[in-house]
């Protein structure tokens, strides 16, 4: 995760490289949220 310019939170891969679009959160607990559903809806994709 990290900060973007306007103070929200954005999900990004491992290795550093933006995988997909989505929207931003507005805190980093909301984020952290965001990232683990992204993980339970692509299991086995």
């Amino acid at each position: 995760m990290y900060e973007d310019k306007g103070g929200k939170f954005r999900l990004k891969a491992g290795n550093g490289e933006i995988v997909a679009v989505g929207e931003a959160y507005d805190t980093f607990a909301v984020a952290k949220e965001g990232c683990a559903a992204v993980q339970r809806t692509s299991h086995g994709a």
